[in-house]
């Protein structure tokens, strides 16, 4: 199979020799998923054909990223469809607003070493790819530096002194990028480095790869996760019921079955999820998927975003509309992050 360009850009190793033993042999359901990478919409013109609408200019260095099983939700001849407007770049991303910056949480300054950071106590930040198989254009990491964020191979040796050295850190978070676009070889390698600390109990996983393509739940990654001596966290990112189809459900489900916990954090959006029946049915349907609903996030305030903004006011609104017609469990944290604070900042 043909390398794929999304897929190559590895944030771990500069040994080739590495490289090529984890990316290798892929198995038919390693195929499947890349295939869809590989196929993926990477222009303005063709997603607006493939959905039935005019033609118009991408306005943006950020490009077009959507892949198949995430385009078949989005409806076709509608201009405000909800997963559309996550995905498509407009005018408003070039506009310049006051406090809209490329580095919003300042991420760099809590860099322990390349391609590892520590914002929180107890935890860490491993970024291990800067690829990711759908460019939502909301992402606070759509500027992100990951030239000066990865590591070569004597860099994951500085990592793993550095978790060994630090008997306080007992989770460590899988970033990117998204990670689930490394190969599972590559994953279950990146597992067995962490496996090897003994105060470390806890892998967590953020990934949107699930939702955009539910083919990436393989048989190989679920044993990866299921055979570790590590508890599996898997944190989805799913911001609109339109986004959940059988495809998801039936994955999360053979995640779960696997003793994966399952949450999920949003991102607040204006003209996408600003509403609290669309987010209270969110968290309906995530439940009946076996996700518990985790973070509603405030928009980070990264260039290119600000036309999704949702003010603190109508947050608060939407709450307590949600706290007064779901059980407490199907109620996210709505918070924001705020740079240097020890901890999500609850809204």
């Amino acid at each position: 199979m043909i390398p794929l360009t999304d897929v190559s850009l590895q944030v771990l190793s500069t040994n080739p020799a590495l490289d090529r033993a984890l990316d290798s042999d892929l198995d038919p359901e390693q195929a499947s998923w890349q295939k869809i990478v590989n196929e993926s919409i990477r222009d303005i013109s063709a997603l607006l054909q493939a959905l039935g609408l005019p033609d118009q200019s991408h306005y943006s260095n950020f490009p077009i990223l959507v892949p198949g099983p995430y385009l078949s939700r989005i409806e076709r001849g509608n201009p405000n469809d909800p997963l559309l407007r996550q995905v498509i770049s407009t005018v408003q991303e070039v506009r310049d607003v006051p406090g809209y910056i490329e580095q919003p949480l300042n991420e760099s300054t809590f860099a322990k070493t390349s391609g590892l950071i520590q914002k929180y106590h107890g935890r860490v930040l491993l970024i291990v790819t800067g690829s990711c198989a759908i460019n939502c254009r909301y992402c606070f990491r759509r500027h992100f530096p990951y030239q000066d964020f990865q590591p070569t191979s004597k860099d994951w040796q500085r990592i793993i002194d550095a978790l060994m050295n630090d008997t306080s850190i007992n989770e460590v978070i899988l970033s990117g990028g998204d990670p689930l676009m490394m190969s599972d070889k590559r994953l279950k390698w990146i597992v067995q480095q962490v496996e090897t600390i003994p105060h470390i109990d806890t892998i967590r996983i953020h990934s949107r790869l699930p939702v955009v393509i539910p083919q990436r739940i393989t048989k190989t990654l679920i044993e990866i996760l299921a055979e570790s001596r590590l508890k599996a966290v898997l944190v989805t990112h799913i911001n609109h019921p339109q986004e959940l189809d059988e495809t998801v459900s039936n994955a999360m489900l053979a995640l779960q079955r696997a003793d994966v916990l399952l949450l999920n954090q949003s991102v607040l959006l204006k003209d996408v999820n600003n509403d609290a029946e669309i987010l209270s049915t969110l968290s309906k349907q995530l439940f009946k998927a076996n996700i518990l609903p985790y973070y509603l996030h405030a928009l980070d305030p990264v260039a290119g975003a600000a036309h999704f903004d949702v003010s603190g006011k109508e947050a608060e609104e939407i709450m307590s509309v949600m706290r007064a017609s779901l059980p407490g469990y199907l109620v996210p944290k709505l918070v924001k992050e705020v740079p240097g604070q020890p901890s999500k900042s609850p809204l």
